[in-house]
């Protein structure tokens, strides 16, 4: 059996690393060097994330609520003055949203089907867990 945070590290930190490395190229006018530092990953990965060849296995750009928490992580790195815990939470609050509305359960039920997301309800009450 899988846990929801398995299946966020492979289906959601990807596309929140995607819009990310979106709004710090586009929006901040940051290197994909540049924002790769930011991002603690390669620039190569801020290049596949920009062709979306990866991160692409959840669309959230049309969700306001959690395009606005990407913003301000965004913004806040951008800045240079986020301190590592303070991306962290910022980073699993992005991730506690997500989970909450529940646009994790399909995958994950993709991915395990064993787990009867219709009765389990975890992700649904993750805004409300304190997760570090």
């Amino acid at each position: 059996m899988s846990l929801p945070c398995e299946i966020a590290i492979k289906c959601l930190l990807p596309p929140v690393r995607a819009l990310l490395a979106k709004e710090l190229t586009a929006k901040h006018n940051l290197k994909q060097s540049e924002a790769a530092e930011l991002l603690g990953v390669s620039q190569p990965a801020i290049s596949l994330y920009q062709r979306k060849i990866r991160g692409k296995a959840i669309d959230l750009e049309k969700d306001p609520e959690i395009m606005e928490q990407v913003e301000n992580l965004a913004n806040a790195l951008a800045k240079g003055n986020l301190a590592y815990k303070d991306f962290i939470q910022m980073f699993c609050g992005i991730c506690r949203k997500i989970r909450a509305k529940g646009l994790l359960c399909k995958m994950h039920k993709t991915m395990d089907p064993s787990v009867d997301t219709e009765k389990c309800g975890l992700c649904l009450a993750a805004s409300s867990m304190n997760c570090i």
